[in-house]
């Protein structure tokens, strides 16, 4: 279990090294003080995953270095009940002139590992991490996948109670970044406590029970993670400082153009249950409130878990945009409805250039709700169906 009560942290800020040295002889101030976090209060509960969202800056790394003891807070406590480990920085606490294998025995003992225990769990730790031979060569050689493979298996073969990890899983491949879920996923439902800060929003919808937004140092959001997230976006998407982001049922975005109206109907079905192959008409009433030479119309299909199924926008359909004020425009979309049957809903954004965070005039979570009934042609497993065909020839043998 963690609880973070009124926790707070700043930094001196100078404008050139030689303040420090005129700071020292002079004994008065030539800094300004940049707070990184302010007076945050949370707690993780044991077999509970946080997750931590913000944009860069917003004190993440900061949070976590400081639950770690790499970092002293101003002001405010952190309680621990239990060992702590975790992947912050990639490679942190590597000597990266050893060996894989000497560096199992150095990082053991840094995060808390008796010699005794680094030595029964030595061959695990060197077969999940699925390094072979190479664990017999310096990490200096070793790719950034590689190095994550290492730290990742020390790590959660230390046995904490609480483990955190900062973008460290963002490297390697696919099939090692869903065998470290599974592991993340076990120890979790065995009542290890789980901090993670990631921009995988995916991840972090499927993996943490709650997530906190920073921004600025401060906390804006503390919900859900599908919550969480849209107000994660809507940082994203605005440019002017806000205090505390409220999603309206309408959206958000400056409002110089807006989407007025959107519908999604199947081409045979006449209504929003589509079968999985049927084709399916997206429209979108967009109505430009001021002239717009660059307008891009997106959208994004999740499931109902909300992970991210598809999404697209008229920037990469190769297809611009401009706007008059006063114009109402319609646009249809056909979409090829090849997915697996479930419901669904689909979120549509008016931006600037290539995805919302350049200049977002109107996001819409959620607009549009519909279901996936059924399936047209040859059954198939998993979110899509990418219809595949196959040919067989006799060969010599």
């Amino acid at each position: 279990m963690i609880t973070v009560d009124q926790l707070s942290k700043s930094f001196k800020l100078y404008k050139k090294p030689s303040d420090r040295l005129k700071e020292l002889v002079m004994r008065k101030p030539y800094h300004t003080r940049h707070t990184v976090l302010n007076n945050l209060s949370f707690t993780v509960e044991d077999g509970e995953a946080l997750a931590i969202l913000g944009r860069n800056g917003a004190g993440k790394s900061t949070l976590l270095k400081i639950l770690t003891g790499v970092l002293e807070p101003d002001t405010g406590t952190v309680q621990l009940s239990g060992k702590l480990t975790g992947l912050l920085e990639l490679g942190t606490g590597f000597d990266f002139n050893l060996t894989g294998l000497q560096n199992i025995h150095t990082n053991g003992l840094l995060i808390g590992m008796s010699p005794e225990e680094i030595e029964s769990k030595l061959e695990d730790i060197i077969t999940f991490s699925e390094l072979g031979h190479y664990i017999h060569e310096p990490i200096r050689t070793y790719s950034s996948g590689m190095v994550m493979r290492l730290a990742f298996s020390i790590s959660i073969h230390a046995e904490p109670e609480i483990f955190l990890i900062d973008e460290a899983l963002s490297v390697g491949d696919g099939h090692f970044q869903q065998k470290c879920m599974r592991k993340i996923r076990q120890f979790r439902a065995n009542g290890g406590s789980i901090v993670f800060v990631s921009h995988d929003l995916n991840a972090v919808k499927m993996l943490c029970d709650r997530a906190i937004v920073l921004d600025k140092g401060n906390v804006v959001a503390d919900s859900e993670p599908e919550s969480a997230v849209n107000i994660y976006n809507q940082l994203l998407g605005t440019e002017t400082e806000v205090e505390a982001p409220k999603l309206e049922s309408s959206g958000y975005g400056t409002r110089e153009a807006l989407i007025e109206k959107a519908t999604l109907t199947g081409v045979d079905s006449a209504s929003q249950i589509i079968t999985s192959g049927e084709n399916a008409i997206l429209t979108a009433h967009v109505n430009a409130k001021a002239p717009l030479e660059s307008v891009t119309l997106g959208m994004m299909i999740r499931d109902r878990f909300g992970q991210d199924i598809f999404g697209t926008n008229t920037y990469h359909l190769n297809h611009p945009i401009s706007l008059q004020a006063g114009q109402l425009v319609e646009f249809s979309f056909t979409l090829p409805m090849t997915l697996a049957p479930g419901k669904y809903t689909m979120s549509l954004a008016l931006h600037e250039g290539s995805d919302h965070t350049r200049h977002c005039y109107h996001w819409w979570d959620n607009a549009l709700n519909f279901e996936i009934a059924g399936i047209r042609g040859p059954q198939f497993a998993g979110v899509c169906n990418l219809s595949p065909t196959i040919q067989q020839r006799q060969t010599d043998m």
